[in-house]
């Protein structure tokens, strides 16, 4: 197509789905140097810089696209990296969500840890996963009916990662970014995981519905995770907010795996109608071990699908980072013994 002078030539769709994948000797190299860095939890600085050496070792042009992911707002909001290095051997999925006893090797969470420092730094909140760093994502019996990372038998809504804040925004010191690593897929190998972008959802909303999505009208559950543990299962809502925020061509969406509260009868339909529209502009990986999903926690939301899980070692396991590009805008919340955790 040119362009003519009455009709001049329309941009390009920005692509919002990116696949990244690692060639296969440099797949090795980059397994035996994490292997040789070794469990990171004595000291995760010290490792972090270890995981930046090995990554940096990776070819100009394949490294550049992974730090372009978080580099640029114009970069896609999800990336699927494959033929990423594997342990060799693995102990039995955790049954109450890990992290797991036993790891001879910690390949993964080199993976996880190195494709995390790209992005920024990981961090952990002491309300998830213990304060851990790295969060096991593994289905718990006690949990399979939630809308939490330990569900199974329902659909996990399409959602952000918030984080329970006292100034009443559960928006801002959320994760930039979210890495899911996998190190075993589910039994059937149907489980999905979903990601809808807000520049695709924005275009496919009626004016109308966008409008009211960008208005403070519905207020924000804290993560089940926080009510389960702290609020002894009842909601802490947010502040009123919009769900849906930010200039037009650059939007960024926020919603609430644990439930968010329409305040009018209008804002409740949109709220259904954002749902439908996730659905309809998603994209879907079944993913599998030796691949991992770079998520941008604000300009997208992501989702998962029903499976079965059997609680016999052999459950699906991922692994996740909470990703943050700048640690100085959230040094409130900072724990007085460990710098990367927060409250």
């Amino acid at each position: 197509m040119t362009a003519t002078a009455d009709r001049p030539l329309a941009p390009a769709p920005v692509p919002t789905f990116a696949e990244i994948r690692l060639p296969d000797e440099v797949r090795d190299a980059l397994g035996a140097a994490l292997t040789a860095v070794g469990d990171p939890t004595a000291d995760v600085d010290h490792a972090m810089t270890r995981y930046l050496q090995a990554f940096a070792a990776l070819p100009t042009g394949l490294l550049q696209r992974l730090v372009d992911f978080g580099r640029h707002i114009d970069a896609p909001g999800v990336a699927l990296v494959g033929n990423l290095p594997v342990d060799p051997v693995l102990p039995d999925t955790p049954g109450d969500g890990g992290p797991a006893r036993g790891k001879a090797t910690f390949v993964a969470e080199g993976v996880l840890l190195g494709l995390s420092g790209l992005l920024g730094e990981p961090i952990g909140v002491t309300t998830e996963k213990d304060g851990r760093l790295v969060h096991d994502v593994i289905p718990v019996q006690g949990g399979a009916r939630t809308q939490t990372n330990q569900g199974s038998e329902v659909f996990l809504n399409y959602h952000s990662d918030i984080t329970h804040d006292v100034i009443g925004r559960y928006d801002i010191a959320n994760p930039d970014f979210l890495v899911l690593s996998c190190l075993r897929a589910d039994h059937e190998g149907v489980a999905m995981t979903s990601y809808a972008d807000a520049r695709d959802i924005s275009a496919a909303l009626e004016p109308e519905v966008l409008e009211t999505l960008r208005s403070p009208l519905f207020r924000l559950n804290a993560p089940g995770s926080y009510t389960r543990d702290v609020a002894g299962d009842t909601e802490v809502l947010s502040d009123p907010v919009p769900l849906i925020s930010g200039v037009g061509d650059h939007p960024e969406i926020v919603i609430s795996a644990n439930g968010v509260r329409a305040l009018t009868s209008g804002a409740e339909a949109a709220l259904d109608r954002l749902q439908e529209v996730c659905r309809a502009v998603s994209h879907t990986v079944r993913l599998r071990p030796g691949q991992a999903l770079l998520i941008n926690n604000r300009k997208g939301v992501h989702a998962r699908s029903t499976f079965t899980a059997r609680y016999d070692g052999r459950d699906r396991w991922l692994q996740r980072t909470y990703v943050r590009r700048n640690l100085w805008d959230i040094r409130y919340r900072v724990t007085p013994d460990n710098r990367r955790v927060h409250f």
